[in-house]
C-alpha cells in the first residue's frame, strides 16, 4: 500500500466530515501538526471530537480551533496550564464537554485501539471521581478500571520525514503520541519536513509504517 502524497495541505484534510473524532498529535507543542490544524479551520467541519494530550496552548493550533467554535468535545489527560485560557473560558460557560483521562491511560486506550483490544484494567483512578461510572474489578486483593480503546476517524499528525510510501521517522520529542495515533484510525494524515524516494531511509529507523499512513503532506 502507497501513502497519497498531497500536493497541499487542504487537499490533505479533505473529507473529514461534521461530528468526526480526530486524534491530533503532540505533547504541548512538541510534534503538533500546525499545519494541517490549519486546514481544519479552513476547511471547516464542525461537532468535533478532539483526542490530544492536552487542551491547547496559546491562540494556535488547537486551541484556536477550540476558539473557532469547531470542536464539540476534548478528551485529554492536561486540559489546564496558564496559556489554555481559551479551553478555560470555553469549559467554564459549558460550551465544551471534556473528558479527562489520566496521561498513561490516555496513551494506553490509543494503542489498544490500534491493536485491536476489546478493553485493558489498570489501577490508575480507583477511588478518584475518575472511577464514576466505571467497571471495577479485584484482582489478587488490589482493584482495577476497566477502560475502552479509543479509535477515531482521523489522525492528524507530524513527523519528519516521510518516504513515498508513507513510512515515517519522527524528530526526538516530536514522536510522542504519532505512532499510536497512526494506527488508531481510520483515516492517518501525516505532516512531514520532507518526503525522499522510496528506499532511502533506514528501515531499522523507521517508527510507523506505511500501512498506518494514508496521506502524506509537506508543511
Amino acid at each position: 500500500m502507497t501513502a497519497e502524497v498531497c500536493p497541499d495541505l487542504d487537499t490533505a484534510v479533505r473529507g473529514i466530515e461534521d461530528g468526526a473524532t480526530v486524534l491530533i498529535g503532540g505533547f504541548g507543542r512538541a510534534g503538533m501538526p500546525y499545519a494541517l490544524i490549519d486546514a481544519v479551520l479552513r476547511q471547516g467541519a464542525v461537532g468535533l471530537t478532539v483526542v490530544n494530550n492536552n487542551a491547547g496552548n496559546g491562540d494556535t493550533g488547537l486551541a484556536a480551533l477550540l476558539a473557532a467554535g469547531q470542536l464539540r468535545k476534548v478528551i485529554c489527560s492536561f486540559p489546564r496550564q496558564s496559556d489554555s485560557f481559551v479551553f478555560d473560558e470555553l469549559y467554564r460557560a459549558g460550551k465544551i464537554e471534556l473528558e479527562l483521562v489520566p496521561q498513561g491511560t490516555l496513551a494506553e486506550r490509543i494503542r489498544a485501539g490500534g491493536a485491536g483490544i476489546g478493553g485493558f484494567l489498570t489501577p490508575t483512578g480507583v477511588g478518584t471521581p475518575l472511577a464514576q461510572g466505571k467497571e471495577v474489578r479485584t484482582i489478587d486483593g488490589r482493584d482495577y478500571l476497566l477502560e475502552f480503546p479509543i479509535r477515531a476517524d482521523v489522525a492528524l499528525i507530524r513527523a519528519h520525514i516521510a518516504d513515498r510510501m508513507g513510512n515515517l521517522v519522527y524528530r526526538k520529542t516530536g514522536r510522542n503520541f504519532g505512532p499510536i495515533m497512526a494506527a488508531a484510525a481510520g483515516l492517518t494524515v501525516a505532516e512531514v519536513s520532507e518526503v525522499v524516494t522510496t528506499g532511502s531511509l533506514d528501515p531499522e529507523a523507521v517508527v510507523t509504517p506505511a500501512i498506518y499512513v494514508d496521506r502524506v503532506v509537506v508543511a
